[in-house]
């Protein structure tokens, strides 16, 4: 049996589980194993995923970021978690700003120590497509991890057992996997403003806020606005509170660029746990 010290964190009430993994040493065979122990609800410290920092595994990163679902599963990238981890390491010896990589891809972080706010800058984004599944208009969108977007009326975001019921067998459908796809929901409720409920894969339920999610959202929004606005802003309101995301539309490589995710980010509590 191990003691892990860990770290519980919260970005708009997306939680998680962080640990250094820099001086714990774990393996990814081990990480996966005791995610979901850890993540459990009932019987560990309740977790949406399990991030760990490690050593930097590519030229330009400060360091590396080790993301698992719930179940355990590679979710790829982790939007909110990804802003919790880099508050972390900037209390653990890095700058508040920041490079750090997620598979093969580098991520760009400006963590404001004072206020605990961080903002992420991603890679670019493809133009998304449109898709049809059974009655279900979505649109697809890749922000580093698999995203559908689904515009709905208000009233039906607040109707969350229809939602986890539609969430799930879209996440499960035939045409979405392997792996599958986060299923966002979607209601716009201005030009630059949208409310959104996220089924995530790894979870398999709703959570409070999802920072991909968010940014798979915004741009299918300008996308299904058919909108060539270069420079767009969007708050993007989620159960857990407010995120901001921008980025920037260039419309002669059909691409979106500058991509950033802002908002809070949390330390909740620390201890260790035995696995």
């Amino acid at each position: 049996m191990t003691g892990i010290k860990f770290y519980k964190m919260e970005g708009a009430g997306n939680d998680f589980v962080v640990i250094d993994n820099r001086e714990l040493q774990f393996s990814i065979e081990e990480i996966i194993a005791f995610t979901p122990v850890i993540c459990s609800r009932r019987f560990g410290i309740g977790a949406d995923g399990l991030i760990a920092l490690e050593n930097p595994q590519i030229d330009g990163a400060d360091y590396t970021m080790i993301y698992r679902n719930a179940d355990g599963s590679d979710a790829g990238m982790c939007g909110n978690g990804s802003r919790c981890l880099a508050l972390f390491a900037a209390t653990h010896g890095f700058d508040s700003s920041q490079s750090f990589n997620v598979h093969g891809s580098i991520y760009k972080a400006e963590v404001d120590l004072k206020n605990n706010s961080v903002s992420v800058r991603f890679p670019d984004v493809s133009l998304p497509v449109n898709i049809k599944i059974n009655e279900h208009e979505l649109i697809q969108v890749y922000t580093g991890t698999e995203h559908v977007a689904n515009f709905v009326a208000s009233d039906q975001l607040d109707k969350e057992s229809e939602l986890v019921s539609t969430g799930s067998a879209l996440r499960n459908h035939n045409s979405l996997n392997p792996p599958g796809s986060n299923v966002n929901f979607v209601c716009k409720t201005d030009q630059s403003a949208i409310r959104l409920q996220t089924y995530e894969r790894g979870v398999e339920g709703l959570t409070l806020a999802c920072g991909t999610g968010a940014i798979a959202s915004a741009i299918a929004t300008h996308f299904s606005s058919q909108s060539n606005l270069i420079n767009n802003n969007y708050l993007v309101r989620v159960a857990g509170g407010d995120l901001n995301v921008s980025f920037k539309y260039d419309a002669d490589k059909s691409v979106y660029t500058n991509i950033e995710l802002s908002g809070p980010a949390n330390f909740v509590f620390e201890g260790k746990i035995n696995v």
